[in-house]
């Protein structure tokens, strides 16, 4: 198919106002009167406040107000952006007496000025209860130590959750007859895998600021993912109704999940609405990396029966995950470690799935690119490897006998149809650009170094089915352009410019002629938001679905232009409104300039458009090593990616938010290492301590696609955005284990874990005597 606008390169529509520095950022366009607002932390881990003594804090010229949690509402409240009823739990206070992490606010104090804002800051006083915190989550189950011993911790939709046992849910679910598939397999792997929390490192950290306008209603600027959501949750929190609040989101300096949650807007949004005054909050560095929603901690066990010719026959992923202090996207983050793994390896006779998720008294964790399945197919696609290492079977064969194919029903995956996959096409793809050898996937350098490949498969979703909405409104204007109004947030990913790209070719004008505008609550159609893979596949769609229903709008108006009585005759063509019948035509110039004067035809569509498939992307990846087996040294020399986002709309934007998510996943596999101290101080609080990969940490990554048509997406596109943060960690201890036969299951993957393991001796199989070879 000829496409006109989409698959094509097309410049961002914010590439010109970001490489200028123009004003676009919250800070940015916030009031310059704005009182500054900052948080007193708890130093301890869990404790009890039993005062808080303000007076010298009060005294200190300039501070306007200084709340506790005497002072704020008493509603529980949950900060995850999701969509109504949240499955997340109403566990949260403004400010709460029981402390539950290290970096739990006690206070919020706001001021005139930074300055005077830090100086009561230090004299403020706080007694406290200090109680043994829980840390181990591990050990958190049915523990002594409850993490929310409140008794009006309540949830909306039941998860298995049980507060008092500190399990915020539970679940499993079974097709087939697994332990007995198990018993009978020639061949069983089980493995248990460990995967820690990671922090997404966003240039622009959290940042809001919030003022009363004149008619007393509360808008809020804020950095965020899902603007509509946050319009719930600060109503929640502050006990205010919804029609009392607008959010605006301006430009976002990125957000990778944690803007999906609302970590700090009701900080500033109840001071502004206390005081009447503007309110600006701002975290720190430090602060974004120990008091905001990292990426869960879990522990991940896969048992993989399979007989001699690599047929698998069951899988069983069980898993246990580190919520931390509070629910937030716990619920929902884990059922996608199954059902965005399972299905890879839809061969399977059968599948288990079980979860178990608890509260610790560390930092909360949220949502993060991938969202549950980077965590599912690191462990899952390790253990693959891992399977066909003890069959002696090349891990390629293993996968082309067992991967999904187009046309396929995926019973892991809610029994839907893979109606678009080229996922072996891929894997075909990436075995030639990574030179993997399967008789020789290693080679030792002139050096002493080991040169070694490692291979993975992944897959995602494109929205969540059957709950999330995205609406979308178009419009004519004055000679003939469209004003594009759409409620969903593009936070760097361009989408602005995507869907500005797939209305240019539905009405088949350049792109330049669609004016794309942020999102507002009060004026933007709603939108779930920017998250869950959705905008491109979703929002796409409700694109499709408003131009179809403007160009019938504009047909009516040309009908009546022209004294036509037919508009089934009448043909638009991008230019003009055509009646087949006389030939004679409306520009669509004339059309947008006489819409405002003596019409009845509104030149303006708005839908909503959800979704009753979640049709997955794929890609495969290749990891392409360096080890110093004297050191256990690890260099990522190369990665090689192939993916299969149905109709790539945008090849420039789809290429960076590949390379992008892959260099995020090589951080988690190699460098990113969340610690705690005995007492529960989370110690990374700083790029310095928190080592994110530089691009001299990267080598070379390559990437190609390999399109497909999904029927169901816009011009046949599915998502991309979180796909690409899946394969690169299993990849990269396949490769490692076929340089030094360690198989590494705890991440980061660093030099000290190698070198200890190899030490020991700590094999699961040495590499094969014939692939110890000089190599170039």
């Amino acid at each position: 198919m000829e496409f006109k606008a989409i698959n094509h390169p097309v410049a961002k529509k914010d590439s010109q106002a970001l490489v200028t520095g123009q004003p676009v950022y919250t800070e940015d366009i916030m009031p310059k009167d704005c009182l500054i607002v900052k948080a007193l932390r708890s130093p301890h881990a869990r404790a009890i406040v039993k005062k808080v003594t303000k007076t010298a804090a009060e005294k200190v010229p300039g501070i306007v107000c200084i709340v506790t949690a005497d002072d704020v509402p008493k509603a529980r409240f949950t900060i995850a952006g999701q969509t109504y009823p949240e499955l997340s739990p109403y566990d949260r206070l403004i400010l709460d007496k029981q402390i539950r992490y290290v970096g739990d606010p006690v206070a919020l104090v706001a001021g005139e000025t930074e300055e005077a804002v830090d100086k009561a800051l230090r004299v403020l006083r706080v007694e406290y209860e200090v109680q043994e915190p829980l840390l181990d989550f591990t050990k958190a189950l049915d523990s002594e130590i409850v993490v929310h011993p409140e008794d009006d911790w309540k949830a909306l939709v039941d998860t298995g959750g049980d507060p008092k046992r500190n399990l915020v849910s539970k679940a499993s679910e079974e097709h087939g007859d697994v332990d007995a598939l198990l018993a009978a397999s020639d061949v069983v792997i089980d493995r248990t895998y460990h995967t820690r929390q990671n922090q997404q490192g966003a240039m622009e950290t959290f940042r809001a600021y919030a003022y009363k306008d004149a008619f007393g209603r509360l808008t809020i600027v804020s950095s965020t993912q899902v603007p509509f959501h946050v319009r719930r949750i600060v109503s929640n929190a502050l006990e205010i109704p919804k029609s009392k609040i607008r959010v605006i989101k301006p430009r976002i300096g990125g957000g990778f999940g944690s803007k999906q949650t609302a970590v700090m807007e009701v900080y500033p949004a109840y001071i502004a609405w206390l005081t009447g005054k503007p309110a600006y909050m701002v975290y720190s560095r430090e602060e974004s990396q120990t008091v905001s929603t990292p990426r869960h901690e879990s522990q991940i066990r896969v048992v993989i029966g399979a007989d001699k010719a690599g047929h698998i026959k069951a899988i069983a992923l069980d898993s246990l995950w580190n919520a931390g202090s509070y629910g937030d996207h716990t619920p929902t983050t884990v059922t996608l470690s199954g059902h965005k793994s399972l299905p890879l390896y839809n061969a399977a006779d059968a599948f288990r799935f079980s979860y178990t998720c608890v509260y610790t008294n560390t930092i909360a964790a949220g949502a993060y690119r991938g969202y549950g399945a980077t965590q599912g197919l690191y462990a899952l696609e390790t253990a693959i490897n891992e399977l066909a290492a003890a069959l002696k079977m090349s891990p390629v064969a293993l996968r082309l006998k067992n991967l999904v194919r187009e046309g396929q029903v995926m019973p892991a995956y809610f029994n839907e149809t893979a109606l678009s996959c080229t996922l072996d096409q891929c894997l075909a793809r990436v075995v030639e650009m990574s030179g993997w050898d399967d008789a020789c996937p290693r080679k030792i350098l002139p050096n002493g170094h080991i040169r070694a490949v490692g291979l993975a498969a992944a897959m995602q979703g494109s929205a969540i089915t059957n709950v999330d909405v995205a609406s979308v409104t178009i419009k004519v204007n004055d000679d003939g352009f469209y004003s594009l109004n759409i409620g969903a947030t593009d936070m760097g990913t361009g989408c602005d410019t995507i869907l500005a790209q797939i209305a240019a070719e539905c009405l088949m004008c350049p792109v330049d002629n669609i004016v794309t505008y942020g999102v507002d609550t009060d004026t933007s159609p709603y939108d779930s938001g920017s998250y869950a893979s959705s905008t491109t596949y979703l929002t796409g769609n409700a694109v499709v679905k408003t131009c179809q229903s403007l160009i019938k709008r504009m047909k009516a108006r040309a009908a009546e232009m022209l004294d036509v009585a037919d508009g089934d005759n009448l043909e638009f063509d991008g230019k003009a409104v055509t009646d087949l019948k006389s030939g004679k035509s409306v520009s669509l110039k004339d059309l947008g300039n006489q819409a405002m004067f003596m019409n009845d035809v509104a030149l303006e569509a708005t839908e909503s458009c959800y979704t009753k498939t979640s049709p997955p992307p794929y890609m495969a990846g290749a990891a392409t090593v360096d080890v110093d087996p004297e050191t256990g040294t690890i260099e990522l020399v190369q990665y090689d990616a192939v993916v299969d986002c149905g109709t790539v709309i945008n090849p420039a934007l789809a290429k960076v938010q590949t390379e992008g998510g892959l260099v995020q996943a090589i951080g988690m596999a190699l460098t990113e290492n969340i610690q705690y101290t005995p007492s529960g101080h989370l110690q990374n609080n700083s790029f310095m301590q928190y080592r994110m990969p530089t691009r001299q940490d990267i080598g070379q990554v390559n990437v190609e696609f390999i399109p497909s048509y999904e029927p169901n997406g816009p011009f046949g596109a599915k998502s991309i955005g979180e796909l690409v943060i899946d394969s690169p960690a299993p990849a990269i201890a396949h490769a490692i284990y076929n340089a030094t036969g360690v198989w590494l299951r705890d991440l980061p993957m660093t030099a000290e874990k190698l070198y200890m393991a190899m030490r020991r001796g700590a094999h699961v199989g040495r590499p094969r005597e014939s692939c110890v070879q000089p190599g170039k």
